[in-house]
């Protein structure tokens, strides 16, 4: 409309007319109104009138061009953006577009969520012969599985001895399918309310994300991973540094299974972030041990430690203050050569992490910076395939378990990801589908349509935490019954089972590869002697990281030094 009314013509630009049209129309109304009296010749009157004196105000003011050009009419053009995404979602976009989840997906999740049928009728919607294209080679001997409650054990296995310096004491035996990091202050409280008490229900766990662990992830008990970041909210001094103190008063509470050390997260790797002062309410500061209503900041690298070897002591030192329990970190791959000295250190001390938590640069519940959410961190493929294959190339693999998280909603997300060296996956955003989430997009505006990441206290109202609790559980129960059903169709016992032989990936109209073929492999203790014949990124980066720092040393005078870096692709 606005650029139908860009042509002039008469003694005025046609973009005028409905200002003029207002105006008079306005005028006529008022008289009609003082002539007869009628109340509908007042309402005409005072509607027409406000429209032309709305469109009066377009000419004076000065932020917006379109308002100036177009008075009255130019709004229209907002109006249509505001709503173009929920005009797209519904009613153009096609349910296998991802953006970022496909209304697929997501009717999935709900379905799953509200315990109805997920079976599908005619066939895949999929297009098969697509390039990328990925499916499980079956057996023809199913197995058959009792449960579908897969778990692994995380910190050792209970009366096996322990490798390492002070090595975990306190093992947790998780389930393959949790919680991601998620704060309270990103999400509302009765989401965490919802989020917990479905996972007490479900018997699995729930990571509290780095704004640590609130009075409502304590209501319902539920399992907590309390993850901790640079700002160490939960277990900081006044001046922003690590309290021991602190950390052993939360760590030792049973509620806390394990300790997670985030040195980044998929969706800003490398980002710190700033919750502003008006943000932080009463609960929030309380949770995070921070002053209400000043800024709450995480700097964007920890405090407590500068090199790998620190970084390890701390590890050490957190998994002693806790009582044992089992700490790992949680990262989303960047420079291999960082990546690479934290192992050397491990090699180094004998101090490994109980658990590592890949983090794919395509993760992410909250909101980033365009330029870190499209083009900064390794996705979770890639990164999985370089910490899983450098594990098993210097022989620790056996002593440190790996989650993945990064876009898994499905039973096949799981499998896969498995099959890539994963022991579990957690899922954020498939769970907040669970809660009611329609990827309207607006986490950080504080005006979520559903409840889920507001503080609003009556946009929170929406989300009832019992019926929400209960689809949280059904989500988890389903979708891992339906991971039993594929490890049955396989022939497999556990989807630990899975393995790069089971996947297939179309790579052509008429190539398919099994996964083993087209993805990072690395023979156990390959590492250890000499590195002909491995993937570049160990010939290039792994003489150069030393335990003693994160940066990269100088190349050798060799023209090896002179390759291009080549990060493992799939």
């Amino acid at each position: 409309m606005v650029a139908a009314a860009t042509r002039s013509g008469g003694l005025f630009p046609i973009r005028y007319t409905a200002l003029v049209l207002c105006a008079l129309g306005g005028a006529l109304c008022l008289a009609a109104a003082l002539l007869w009296q009628r109340w509908w010749w007042w309402l005409a009157a005072a509607l027409l009138l406000a429209l032309a004196l709305l469109g009066w105000f377009d000419l004076r003011q000065t932020r917006h061009a379109i308002l100036r050009n177009y008075p009255i009419i130019g709004h229209l053009r907002f109006l249509f953006e505001s709503i173009r995404p929920e005009m797209r979602q519904y009613f153009i976009e096609s349910d296998n577009e991802n953006l970022p989840f496909s209304r697929a997906q997501r009717s999935l999740v709900y379905q799953r969520s509200k315990g109805q049928p997920d079976s599908r009728p005619f066939g895949t919607q999929l297009d098969v012969s697509a390039n990328g294209y990925e499916w499980v080679n079956h057996s023809l001997q199913p197995s058959t599985l009792a449960s579908h409650d897969f778990r692994t054990w995380i910190g050792g296995v209970p009366g096996q001895p322990h490798e390492g310096v002070a090595p975990c004491t306190q093992p947790y035996q998780a389930s393959v399918f949790n919680i991601s990091a998620m704060s309270f202050g990103a999400l509302s409280a009765n989401a965490i309310l919802a989020l917990n008490q479905g996972a007490r229900t479900g018997g699995f766990a729930h990571d509290t994300g780095e704004g640590s662990i609130s009075q409502h992830h304590r209501v319902h008990g539920g399992d907590l991973i309390w993850e901790i970041g640079s700002g160490y909210f939960g277990c900081r001094n006044a001046d922003g540094s690590f309290s021991a103190e602190r950390f052993t008063a939360n760590a030792l509470d049973p509620q806390v299974k394990m300790i997670e050390l985030k040195l980044s997260q998929g969706a800003k790797p490398g980002h710190g972030g700033m919750l502003l002062g008006a943000k932080v309410t009463a609960e929030i500061a309380a949770a995070r041990g921070v002053p209400e209503g000043e800024d709450c900041i995480s700097p964007s690298s920890h405090s407590a430690f500068t090199t790998p070897l620190e970084m390890l002591q701390f590890i050490a030192r957190l998994r002693q203050l806790s009582g044992g329990k089992p700490v790992g970190f949680k990262f989303c791959v960047g420079h291999p050569w960082e990546w690479f000295a934290i192992v050397k250190a491990m090699q180094q001390t004998d101090i490994t992490p109980d658990f590592i938590v890949v983090d794919g640069a395509e993760g992410g519940t909250g909101a980033a910076p365009v330029e870190f959410t499209d083009h900064v961190g390794v996705p979770l493929q890639e990164g999985l395939l370089l910490v899983h294959n450098t594990l098993v190339g210097v022989n620790l693999r056996h002593r440190i378990r790996l989650g993945a998280a990064g876009k898994v909603i499905t039973a096949f997300d799981i499998a896969r990801m498995m099959s890539l060296g994963a022991d579990w996956c957690n899922c954020g955003r498939g769970f907040m589908m669970a809660l009611g989430c329609i990827q309207a997009q607006t986490c950080h505006t504080g005006r979520c349509p559903t409840g889920v990441t507001t503080q609003d206290a009556r946009r929170q109202q929406a989300l009832v935490v019992p019926d929400k609790a209960a689809r949280v559980a059904n989500y988890h129960r389903q979708t891992l019954h339906a991971l039993m059903e594929l490890v049955q169709a396989a022939g497999l016992q556990h989807p630990r089972d899975f393995t790069p032989h089971h996947i297939v990936r179309r790579t052509g109209d008429s190539q398919v590869h099994l996964l083993s073929n087209v993805v990072l492999h690395v023979q156990p203790g390959a590492l250890l002697g000499p590195l002909d014949g491995q993937h570049n990124v160990f010939q290039i980066y792994w003489p150069r990281a030393c335990a003693e720092s994160f940066h990269i040393a100088p190349p050798p005078m060799t023209p090896s030094a002179e390759r291009p870096q080549n990060v493992p692709q799939a």
